[in-house]
């Protein structure tokens, strides 16, 4: 069974999630958000506690709010960002995308070392995740399903009684509704979603109480 450790980070409450195998310790970190120090250092002592080999830095799309801290983790543990490429403009206006915001800079940002595609599978342990391409919030939008668990890595893409917004600039919502119906809805109804931001959910939930779905 996979292992799941919630972080809540920065100032937007984003959802960064340590997926892990109990035996082989391997573990991924999904949507590093990490903005302050304390943030930073909660993390290190979780992983140093549990003794975790961090395998993968995974991001299901690169809002500023999701990658704060993949410099840190890349720089702490030796791993390189996993992401799709299609959102590679989201690294390159970092900077102009959070002051936006009037969010000062906490470090720099970092590539897309090891590109994404639908369908690709990552190893933890024995336990598979599958990318699951899914655009609309962003264009490189990702989720990353854990089949034999029955967990559903949602990112921004969707959320309990909700879905990700589409008033950016590469966001469509058809695209984001047609990525919901045609790739996640066909999942098991008991399914359990950890979305980017606020509570978990299902995906059997969602189908009945979801109002844009």
């Amino acid at each position: 069974m996979l292992e799941i450790r919630t972080f809540v980070c920065n100032m937007l409450h984003e959802n960064c999630y340590v997926v892990y195998d109990k035996d082989s310790r391997e573990a991924a970190v999904i949507d590093p958000g990490f903005y302050w120090e304390n943030e930073k250092q909660t993390f290190v002592k979780y992983i140093e506690a549990n003794q975790l080999k961090i395998k993968y830095v995974l991001c299901t799309h690169l809002h500023f709010d999701h990658i704060f801290g993949v410099a840190y983790i890349e720089d702490t543990f030796n791993v390189k960002l996993s992401a799709s490429l299609l959102d590679t403009p989201w690294i390159e206006n970092f900077q102009s995308s959070i002051a936006r915001f009037g969010i000062r800079s906490n470090g720099e940002t970092r590539p897309v070392t090891y590109p994404l595609r639908d369908g690709d599978i990552l190893m933890l342990g024995t336990h598979t995740l599958e990318c699951i391409s899914t655009p609309g919030h962003s264009a490189g939008g990702m989720c990353f399903y854990a089949k034999d668990n029955g967990y559903l890595f949602a990112g921004d893409t969707l959320f309990q009684s909700s879905i990700g917004r589409t008033d950016f600039a590469d966001g469509d919502y058809a695209q984001l509704i047609r990525s919901i119906q045609t790739r996640l809805m066909s999942l098991p109804a008991e399914t359990i979603v950890f979305p980017g931001h606020g509570d978990s959910t299902t995906i059997g939930d969602e189908k009945m109480y979801n109002p844009y779905i």
